[in-house]
């Protein structure tokens, strides 16, 4: 099943988009964050300051925010730190955009209550990897329920993985490896990008524990010598395979 395919399924199964406000002053940035993010099915605003940002976020609250740390009047910091001051969106997901990559302002963007932190230029995957990562864990209302990539189905609801009908016995770590493959078919995410969507960005995990996991998801998948569906790209990290995932052989 390919990407448009599961948008088309989660509009039939009446599953609302979820809300995304971009809040970035530099017209370009914008432009390439809302194209890329309503292309993944994403239901995208816009504001270009501090003081817009605040007002579309009480008229309208969205599930997550991006948000930029350099902005006219009401910097990025201060509108997160008032979001965290209100009751109402003290838990929206923010990921904060700036162009500051010192381990300080890292720091401090997270400590003022940010959920994430990405250094411009960054990858637009790894940003939406970083989304429905964060909204798997915050909105979980807004994300299918049920994932199916060949012969290959995932309930999120049940915790439960099945391969052509065979139950796959997957600890919690290996069923969240497998659904954050299979919700990007095709698409390869380094280690570090499964650390941060799969632990979570401030784990002191090590690399390596991620070929510990994808390891015993292969040999959960391929229990009757069936093909493999992680792909490993050799330098850059795993996928799930795009070829499997629209075919129903084993």
């Amino acid at each position: 099943m390919n990407l448009m395919a599961q948008k088309q399924n989660a509009e039939a199964a009446g599953l609302p988009r979820p809300r995304v406000l971009i809040v970035e002053d530099e017209e370009p940035v914008a432009i390439l964050l809302r194209y890329n993010l309503e292309g993944e099915g994403f239901d995208v605003s816009h504001a270009t300051n501090g003081d817009e940002a605040l007002l579309l976020i009480e008229e309208n609250l969205p599930d997550a925010i991006v948000l930029d740390w350099m902005l006219p009047g009401v910097s990025g910091l201060e509108v997160c730190r008032r979001l965290r001051a209100r009751t109402p969106t003290n838990n929206v997901p923010v990921i904060m955009l700036t162009a500051r990559g010192e381990e300080a302002d890292r720091v401090r963007g997270l400590g003022i209550g940010a959920d994430d932190y990405l250094t411009k230029p960054f990858s637009v995957n790894e940003l939406v990897a970083r989304l429905r990562a964060l909204l798997r864990r915050t909105k979980p209302e807004r994300v299918a329920s049920r994932l199916e990539q060949g012969e290959i189905t995932l309930d999120r609801e049940m915790h439960r993985a099945t391969r052509a009908g065979r139950h796959l016995k997957l600890g919690p770590t290996e069923f969240r490896l497998l659904d954050f493959l299979m919700e990007r078919p095709g698409r390869v995410f380094s280690r570090s990008q499964l650390l941060d969507g799969i632990w979570g960005m401030t784990s002191e995990i090590d690399e390596r524990t991620v070929d510990v996991h994808i390891g015993r998801l292969r040999k959960a998948l391929t229990g009757r010598d069936q093909r493999d569906p992680i792909r490993t790209v050799r330098g850059a990290g795993y996928a799930f395979d795009e070829t499997f995932a629209g075919s129903s052989n084993s």
